[in-house]
């Protein structure tokens, strides 16, 4: 299968095929022409890699999907390390949900300060 074909059957463009491959997530085989060949089960790798990414995850982060597939699993998410991924991951968005609620709190209390401040008369401030 060619590289464009890989693209279209996984709902990817060819850049992305080529970013995956830079990331050692495919490994097409070369052709005598040297064009890239690809399997039908990397169609499987991309679809897998484009839904993890799309969770925020890094192409790094996909490696233990990825091998988890290769080592011949129906799923990539059942291995010890895909799952260690996703706590990874869990951990993370935590952490960030953390600093915007953090964020929020600092902005509202900012606000509702802006929103009482008056001018030395009492009124409220006015503005150009």
């Amino acid at each position: 299968m060619r590289i464009s074909d890989l693209a279209a059957e996984a709902g990817v463009t060819v850049k992305a095929v080529r970013y995956y491959e830079a990331q050692g997530l495919l490994k097409p085989r070369r052709e005598a022409n040297g064009y890239r060949s690809y399997e039908p089960d990397d169609v499987v790798v991309v679809r897998e890699v484009k839904a993890l990414l799309s969770l925020g995850l890094t192409a790094e982060q996909t490696y233990p999907f990825i091998e988890c597939l290769r080592a011949g699993n129906a799923r990539a998410d059942v291995c010890p390390a895909s799952l260690t991924a996703y706590r990874s991951r869990i951990e993370e968005v935590d952490r960030r949900i953390a600093e915007l609620t953090d964020l929020r709190a600092r902005l509202t209390d900012l606000l509702t300060d802006a929103e009482s401040w008056r001018t030395n008369d009492g009124r409220p401030a006015e503005c150009g």
